[in-house]
């Protein structure tokens, strides 16, 4: 057997990276493409690799010379690599295809090894390796019957979002039987060359063959082997995630802050929105009028914020609309920078806000930091303060004061002169729950202001949607001229628009939230290595025995599952504590699995 690599392409999506050298020279990690590639390949004893080169061919052949690691390397130039596709340089290959069994790569792959090792020890002597389409992918794609025979080759032109689930990408990895390429893929190869030219791809010759003569070509589905493409500087910068070494790849995933819809894999339990809102029907009216709202400006804040008032029964003149709660707390705390009580550990948006010299830190002297409205009352009577931040419940800790302890603490700071800054984001999962987002409420105590995120409760986090409000006027104004006019975009006034129809949806998701917790809390108490604190939100902060926190959150990153380690957090003082978000039932047991696994 022997490989064939077609390495001839310019790589200008990658700009600086490829300006003086082939794409394939450009390191993941630290090690070059190409130098993963031939290292794999190493591994099965090849009569040779051809590698075709075209684009800065010289200097890669001058890296690699004539042997690696025991394997000889041939070289095929494609001196026409700036007019020509792939089909080109793999037309130039064809005597190396007549000779015996082939494999073909493309060498902007970075992949593990599994999938070399699969595809040579596969029974089926002509076979594709294919992954289920995802977001990611662009290129080919096949459709499989029962049998994983490819039953057709989809290009670009036909693809068909609504057909999405049914299909499958090629890897651009492919094994080729000397018969297969003798009898039909070097003769489709040369009489496509000669009537279509040479600016096509390779796997267009596959799906004439398959429509001419019903060739039977096996694929070969991964099933979770990591592959990627690198393409452009995005693509290198996933693959980097994807394939960092274990030391590194909490961290890397970790400064990305979201966007793990790029890793459709990864289970996040380390973010924190509902699980069970919206429901599907909502999410459907979203995408029937997804053009109009692509394609049309959405409203200035003074519409939105009608919207928001209409969401929260509020009087629009009272609330203000953020794209994102952490917009607004931003916008806040630019204008109320002064001496604010703070209870840790907590929401590190609040205190990354305030000047250092004007935190107050209470920290609660107990096991579980929990604490009560005669707590706070107690302490800061002692530390005098002009603002108090009060996240009920609280992050990370799941603590929750009752109403009548909250009323407690607006008359306390009311009298004093003491800005309540009051985050309810979570307080929709409380068995307890209550609001003080009311006209009668926000009347009452001026020195009240509200912060809830949307994202967070409405299971939303995409459309960035988050709410402040107040009755003090000179608080709303200062955020709202600190805010852009048009800072929500239509995705996000659409759904403020139309979530008034799925209200009662969103109760009884919240509802039958409360019985997961339970579930999930009950399970989580069987894990010998967490002490699980009780939690009135949706996620538990959980002290770690056995190992350390960081060491816990490694692990499980390892079975793609991601929780929040927070021993670097102000207030737990290097403690092994991390905080796992509760998700739907089939992922909070998949999470369960994991934790007993790692027990065993």
């Amino acid at each position: 057997m022997q490989a064939i690599i077609l390495a001839a392409g310019m790589g200008k999506r990658l700009g600086e990276l490829t300006r003086h050298n082939t794409k394939c020279m450009v390191k993941v990690n630290g090690v070059t493409l190409i130098d993963r590639l031939l290292t794999q390949l190493s591994n099965h004893k090849l009569s040779r690799v051809v590698i075709v080169t075209g684009y800065e061919g010289r200097k890669l052949q001058e890296y690699l010379g004539t042997d690696y690691q025991g394997t000889p390397i041939e070289y095929i130039d494609n001196p026409v690599y700036n007019k020509t596709n792939n089909i080109y340089s793999l037309f130039l290959a064809k005597d190396y295809l007549l000779k015996e069994e082939t494999l073909l790569i493309e060498s902007d792959l970075i992949f593990e090894d599994a999938i070399i090792d699969e595809i040579i020890k596969n029974p089926y002597p002509t076979l594709a390796a294919v992954a289920k389409y995802e977001s990611w992918m662009d290129g080919t794609v096949v459709m499989l019957d029962k049998e994983n025979s490819i039953q057709s080759f989809i290009p670009k032109k036909a693809f068909n979002y609504n057909d999405k689930d049914l299909y499958y990408k090629t890897v651009n990895i492919y094994k080729f039987s000397r018969r297969f390429s003798k009898r039909y893929y070097v003769p489709f190869l040369k009489a496509y060359s000669k009537a279509l030219g040479d600016n096509e791809y390779y796997e267009q010759v596959l799906r004439i063959v398959m429509m001419i003569d019903k060739v039977e070509l096996k694929a070969l589905p991964l099933h979770g082997e990591k592959w990627y493409e690198i393409d452009d500087i995005q693509d290198l910068n996933n693959a980097e995630t994807l394939f960092a070494a274990e030391v590194d790849k909490l961290s890397l995933y970790q400064k990305r802050y979201g966007g793990y819809w790029r890793f459709p894999k990864l289970k996040d339990f380390c973010y924190l929105v509902n699980p069970l809102f919206p429901p599907k029907r909502l999410k459907d009216e979203l995408k029937a009028n997804m053009d109009t709202l692509l394609t049309e400006y959405p409203s200035g804040a003074g519409v939105n914020r009608t919207l928001a008032g209409k969401y929260f029964s509020v009087n629009p003149d009272y609330i203000t609309i953020g794209n994102g709660a952490a917009e607004l707390i931003s916008a806040y705390l630019s204008h109320h920078n002064v001496k604010t009580g703070v209870v840790f550990p907590t929401f590190e948006e609040y205190p990354n806000r305030l000047k250092k010299e004007n935190i107050v830190a209470y920290y609660p002297a107990n096991a579980d930091f929990s604490y009560s409205a005669k707590d706070l009352i107690s302490y800061f009577e002692e530390h005098p303060i002009k603002q108090l931040l009060l996240i009920n419940p609280d992050n990370p800790s799941g603590n929750f004061l009752r109403k009548e302890e909250v009323e407690e603490l607006l008359q306390w700071t009311l009298q004093r002169k003491i800005k309540l800054l009051y985050d309810e984001s979570f307080i929709d999962f409380a068995a307890g729950y209550f609001s003080m987002l009311s006209d009668e409420v926000l009347k009452k105590y001026p020195n009240l202001v509200v912060v809830k995120s949307i994202s967070k409760s409405y299971g939303v986090p995409g459309l960035r949607l988050g709410v402040m409000a107040s009755a003090d006027q000179q608080v709303v104004q200062s955020i709202q001229s600190a805010i852009a006019i048009w800072n929500i975009n239509s995705f996000a006034e659409f759904y403020l628009q139309i979530f008034g129809k799925y209200e009662s949806d969103y109760y009884r998701a919240c509802k039958e939230f409360l019985t997961i917790r339970d579930k999930f809390h009950n399970k989580l108490k069987t894990i010998k290595f967490l002490r699980v604190i009780p939690s009135s939100a949706n996620y538990f902060l959980c002290e770690v025995k056995e190992f350390t926190s960081l060491a816990l959150t490694e692990k499980l990153l390892l079975k793609n599952i991601l929780i929040k380690d927070c021993s670097t957090k102000a207030g737990f003082n290097g403690q092994n504590f991390v905080r796992i978000a509760i998700r739907n039932k089939e992922d909070n047991n998949l999470l369960i699995k994991a934790l007993r696994e790692l027990s065993l």
